[in-house]
């Protein structure tokens, strides 16, 4: 599937779309390179999932937790920027995160693939040359 946003005013919308889409998965890695809009897409997913703490990219913490306050979901955002090894990602309880049924979105999955689980939703958001952003899984 591909989703196009055009300018900031549209990600909610684009939010909303991909929201319908995700259907029963719960694990999503996202890829695309520095700027692309990873961490800008997932804290609308967030806020449109009903997320209302502040939404910001967890580089330094690794892992930010959230909760919808409208449905009480639990939602986990990784970002593997700064991981060096996987110790590390086993270390910081990895597995309990992704065997937890909550939503997980991961930033810079590609830095721990072979760990990922077989059902990840793959996917990528590219800036295209007109300033739009394509999304695509």
């Amino acid at each position: 599937m591909q989703i196009i946003i055009t300018s900031p005013e549209t990600i909610k919308e684009s939010a909303q779309t991909f929201m319908k889409a995700m259907g029963d998965s719960t694990i999503f890695a996202f890829y695309g390179s520095m700027g692309a809009g990873k961490t800008t897409f997932i804290k609308a997913v967030c806020e449109e999932l009903g997320v209302e703490d502040v939404i910001t990219s967890p580089t330094f913490a690794i892992v930010n937790e959230y909760r919808s306050a409208t449905t009480g979901r639990l939602i986990y955002h990784f970002d593997f920027y700064r991981i060096k090894k996987q110790e590390e990602v086993y270390d910081m309880g990895y597995e309990d995160y992704v065997e937890s049924g909550a939503l997980c979105f991961m930033e810079w999955p590609e830095l721990i693939e072979e760990l990922l689980p077989e059902d990840v939703v793959k996917v990528t958001i590219r800036e295209q040359e007109d300033g739009t952003r394509l999304i695509e899984f």
